[in-house]
């Protein structure tokens, strides 16, 4: 009799892959968002810097400054759970945030087989102007217009 492997019931999410078009019809959404993941970001390292100046005053701190920190911790983890709330709200659509601070996302999409993604950048013209590979370096920028046209249809 075998016994039933419990690691063998663990289930597999596939990513969902997206085409250009789709891509490009949620951009706004895909602009409010990211938006939001980088005000959030922004909001949460104020308040850490903030904070790392109070720590690093010499000195017993006084009423208001142990006011203002308190105000700055509550602020900060506002901040980090509404940066959380925003980078689900990403997953849930399987799209990653790249860096949140330089308004970047990745959205995945299959090319030649493989797992690529399309560049998402928040304060570029043309938010999807790029791709890449998943198994190319972090830094790596194909122009879009060089994918076929089945795959990528760049206006």
């Amino acid at each position: 009799m075998k016994r039933k492997s419990h690691g063998a019931n663990k289930r597999q999410q596939a990513l969902r892959v997206w085409s250009y078009a789709e891509a490009q019809a949620a951009r706004p959404y895909l602009t409010s968002v990211v938006g939001s993941l980088r005000e959030h970001a922004l909001e949460a390292l104020t308040q850490r810097r903030r904070l790392e100046q109070f720590a690093a005053r010499p000195g017993r701190p006084d009423r208001h400054t142990l006011i203002a920190q308190q105000e700055a911790e509550r602020l900060g983890r506002e901040a980090g759970a509404r940066f959380e709330e925003a980078a689900e709200e990403l997953q849930t659509l399987d799209v990653f945030s790249l860096d949140p601070l330089q308004g970047q996302a990745l959205v995945p999409f299959v090319h030649d087989d493989q797992l690529a993604w399309y560049v998402f950048d928040l304060f570029d013209a043309q938010p999807f102007r790029f791709w890449r590979f998943q198994s190319d370096p972090e830094d790596t920028r194909r122009p879009v217009g060089t994918l076929p046209k089945d795959t990528a249809s760049p206006a």
